[in-house]
């Protein structure tokens, strides 16, 4: 007998848009970015309250790659086909984005580190290095922060923490007024138009435009039209505020032993990336990667996976 109370209602339904978008990636007309290689095997892991899809291949140390807003997991495909001589590279797609579900809450980034956690868990992987971008950078540092013992390596890719170093002057820049952008009337005025919205961040956030391609745009926006994706996206951004409280109790713990490496694009947050680390970590590298903008992995692959390697190794 199927349980018919609300929260199995709600279940079978979230189960049902997960199944669907499955289907729908299984489409051989959908614009795809680059494909991980062939020995790489995905699954979808139930855990703390949602259910997390995540690739996984190669062999060696663990690493973990998070991604951010405007992505999926999808972006690492380059840096782990890479890694994956060497490493066994895990690769989630966040708590509401891509073919991960859509729960009703959950996205403050302590909750999404849970996540993270109990995917290892699940795996049966324990200490690993993390490679992070934009809202993954968040999710890596809650993690980094509350099991330090499980991160030996941190390379962050391009985005603030909320709450860490000079959080309060970078949220008074104008392009970042995205971070206060959501409810149901924003969600209204996007529903449909979630190609327009996300091409927004994909100009104005590169050096050139053009480097994050038309297949890729395509890729990104029907997976971010799916049930759900762009109210789960706001609640990324709502969940700031909680971030921020959360990651000054982290600080006042203790900072972050391990290796860091903070990673910006010169066109974007270039060196103040290592700023708002050197507030959080004690053993920071600079690295600013030339002629991009936020889309480090779209604007120049070969200089930013090359310096993570390097890093890593």
């Amino acid at each position: 007998m199927p349980d018919l109370s609300l929260t199995g209602v709600l279940e079978m339904r979230e189960f049902a848009l997960v199944a669907l978008s499955a289907v729908w990636m299984a489409t051989p007309s959908v614009a795809q970015v680059q494909p991980f290689t062939a020995g790489f095997k995905t699954q979808t892991i139930a855990t703390n309250g949602t259910r997390i899809f995540v690739r996984v291949g190669g062999h060696g140390p663990a690493v973990v790659l998070l991604h951010g807003f405007g992505e999926t997991g999808d972006m690492w495909a380059p840096l782990a086909a890479r890694l994956a001589h060497d490493h066994t590279v895990i690769v989630p797609d966040l708590r509401g984005m891509g073919r991960s579900s859509h729960p009703a809450g959950g996205y403050d980034k302590k909750t999404q580190a849970g996540d993270v956690a109990g995917v290892l868990d699940a795996l049966k992987v324990g200490p690993v290095e993390l490679v992070t971008h934009d809202i993954g950078n968040m999710v890596g540092y809650a993690f980094a922060a509350e099991q330090p013992e499980r991160v030996t390596k941190f390379a962050l890719l391009d985005a603030p923490i909320p709450g860490v170093g000079p959080w309060e002057e970078i949220l008074k820049s104008p392009l970042l007024w995205h971070f206060h952008f959501g409810g149901p009337d924003m969600e209204r005025l996007v529903k449909g138009r979630e190609r327009i919205y996300l091409d927004r961040f994909w100009n104005e956030f590169s050096a050139n435009p053009k480097k994050f391609d038309e297949a890729s745009r395509r890729h990104y926006a029907r997976l971010y039209a799916l049930p759900g994706a762009m109210h789960s996206g706001f609640e990324q951004f709502k969940a700031f505020d909680q971030d921020a409280v959360d990651n000054r109790a982290f600080l006042a713990k203790g900072m972050l032993p391990m290796p860091v490496l903070a990673v910006g694009g010169e066109k974007s947050f270039g060196p103040t990336m290592a700023v708002v680390m050197r507030a959080a970590a004690t053993n920071v590298q600079e690295l600013v990667i030339p002629q991009s903008g936020h889309w480090l992995m779209e604007e120049q692959p070969t200089a930013t996976v090359t310096a993570i390697v390097a890093f890593l190794q």
